[in-house]
């Protein structure tokens, strides 16, 4: 096996290797070949090479979110390092363990002319778990460093400088990846490296100083008994989950929730919950009533008196302005690590995983007698069948196709939703249960969905479907630029010829100026993309069509396919806000 000859190149893989951080994506460069030749020549680690380093950065996201573990993106030095930010964000609110390693030119080299220089050191600072820039090794290249730095070496020989570098570097690498394992957050890691980048060595010359993650702490059951003679003296308990990683929360604690007549259990299609009397699509339950003239009346009957949370954050916009005007009087957070005071009235933070914490407070429960549960299950009931009765009578639109095009996943699938409109279509519907499902809600930008998706179906038994709107597929095409995309990968494309949602928000108007500055209206199609790429290609414009794709669509092939489904641009929204009138009888008419 081969070894780079720059130490800290050395020491940095053996921390990697050391902590159990296996997947490496790595956008090919000069600066960092000292870390490509580490990565790639050992067997340890599965290396992955994406051009394109947005793209790599949420190709390597999309691993870490399927495998819950740290995964290494690295670049070149310069602005490569700026394209990873996206994914940086997204992955620091979304608990994300991505490990950035950038290499970088000698400090010396900086602000002075020298090509692909920029100011690496703490870029992230307002998005990350832990940032350090390491110290340049002086064995390396000690002749570039007379030159240029002599000062550098006057408090010792090269070798006894080398000695506190090593311990310095050491000492900020376990800090780096022990926050990503532990804290599960992006950490970035930058290495200034000095010429030649590329020599080999046949043994290693450094051996790293390893410290090992600590696990997390969690809730002990003794301060519990509190909350739970508040919970037992309450009659309407309202529970809120939103992004919730699949076989998290045992399901007798989940049949527990939605058999008590106090308690309504709010989900979301990314809490990857189920149950008959959960309620799945929060804003079919909310929507109607903002439409009404005695709301205030509505709400204030929907208003729990406890609020319990958990999971990560919530797509619907309605359930939080609905909770931030009508507070709770209690509103208590699940989670490990952090509460986000989402609603503007948090209490208390439960520091533990969801199914540890029901698992020390349901035993603790009592029945509580209360009509909260029945009643408002009744118009749950009532609003499905409304449903049912508008998609029977409407036009081919986004709404007709997200109702077909989710009735047709094949069990098992894991489904990944890019964001906008795509993921709140997906919301009004009930999905089934063995489907997991995934969706970038950290940052909730329509940048890098294809990539996290082709990179989250890298591992696992199970295919993937990718369901993305026009905006945020051609936005990431670059992520089709790929040779791990897998024979069953799949993706549904809805173009609607713009950025549709944007038609259902207050302030539109039906302008050009509109169109092209909001909307941006467009006549694009991806079939020369799937030509370039290598994608089997199908589309549809009707209900009838797309019915005949998916008889098989989900077929074995030898090569990945995308379902392009044309949806009226100027039909889409009326058809969506009609479905909220359409089913507010349910409330008029109590």
């Amino acid at each position: 096996m081969k070894y780079p000859s720059i130490p800290a190149a050395q020491a940095l893989v053996q921390h990697c290797k050391a902590k159990g951080i296996k997947n490496i994506v790595i956008s090919p460069g000069s600066r960092n070949a000292p870390l490509i030749i580490g990565f790639s020549e050992d067997p340890y680690f599965s290396c992955f090479s994406i051009v394109d380093e947005r793209c790599a950065a949420f190709f390597a996201l999309g691993i870490a979110q399927q495998l819950r573990e740290p995964v290494v993106v690295t670049c070149t030095s310069g602005s490569a390092l700026l394209n990873y930010y996206a994914a940086v964000a997204e992955a620091f609110y979304s608990q994300i363990p991505l490990v950035v390693i950038s290499a970088d030119r000698p400090r010396y080299k900086i602000d002075v002319g020298d090509g692909q220089t920029i100011r690496q050191d703490n870029v992230f600072h307002r998005h990350i778990g832990y940032s350090t820039h390491l110290r340049q090794d002086v064995v390396h290249a000690t002749d570039s460093i007379l030159r240029y730095v002599p000062h550098w070496l006057e408090k010792g020989s090269p070798e006894e400088i080398q000695e506190s570098v090593q311990t310095f570097n050491d000492t900020e690498l376990n800090k780096a990846l022990n926050t990503a394992i532990e804290s599960q957050l992006p950490v970035h890691v930058n290495i200034p490296f000095e010429e030649p980048l590329y020599e080999k060595h046949t043994q290693q010359t450094v051996t790293a100083l390893i410290k090992k993650a600590l696990s997390t702490e969690e809730y002990s059951v003794e301060e519990i008994y509190h909350f739970a003679d508040i919970w037992n003296s309450t009659a309407k308990k309202m529970v809120l989950v939103g992004v919730n990683y699949p076989d998290t929360v045992s399901q007798h604690y989940l049949d527990h929730l939605a058999s008590d007549p106090s308690i309504i259990v709010l989900t979301e299609t990314t809490s990857n919950l189920h149950h008959a009397n959960f309620f799945p699509s929060i804003d079919s339950l909310i929507a109607p009533i903002e439409k009404l003239e005695n709301r205030e009346e509505w709400f204030k009957r929907l208003q729990p008196e406890i609020l319990l949370t958990f999971g990560g954050l919530v797509v619907s916009k309605k359930i939080k302005a609905f909770l931030r005007r009508y507070q709770p009087l209690h509103h208590w957070h699940v989670d490990s690590l952090k509460a986000f005071d989402t609603f503007f009235c948090l209490s208390h933070h439960f520091k533990s995983g969801a199914n540890t914490f029901l698992g020390k407070f349901l035993p603790l429960v009592q029945g509580v007698q209360s009509d909260y549960f029945s009643y408002w299950n009744n118009i749950k009931k009532s609003y499905e069948i409304k449903r049912k009765a508008y998609l029977g009578q409407i036009p081919f639109s986004d709404m007709l196709g997200f109702a077909i095009s989710l009735q047709a996943i094949p069990k098992g699938y894991r489904l990944q939703l890019a964001n906008s409109s795509t993921v709140r279509y997906a919301q009004l519907f009930d999905l089934d249960p063995s489907l997991r499902v995934f969706c970038n809600r950290g940052t909730s930008g329509i940048d890098g969905s294809t990539s996290t998706a082709i990179g989250a179906a890298v591992y696992g038994n199970a295919p993937t479907l990718l369901i993305t709107g026009d905006l945020s597929f051609f936005y990431d095409s670059n992520g089709l630029w790929n040779n791990y995309v897998r024979p069953d990968f799949r993706i549904v494309l809805f173009n609607n010829q713009g950025g549709g949602i944007f038609r259902i928000l207050p302030g539109r108007e039906n302008t050009d100026n509109f169109e092209t500055y909001f909307e941006t209206a467009h006549d694009l199609n991806a079939s020369q993309l799937c030509q370039m790429f290598g994608f089997e290609y199908a589309s549809a414009d009707d209900a009838l069509g797309l019915e005949n794709v998916f008889a098989s669509f989900y077929e074995k092939s030898r090569h990945p396919k995308l379902l392009e489904i044309s949806t009226p641009r100027l039909l889409n929204n009326k058809i969506l806000l009609d479905y909220f009138d359409f089913i507010s009888s349910v409330f008029i008419n109590r």
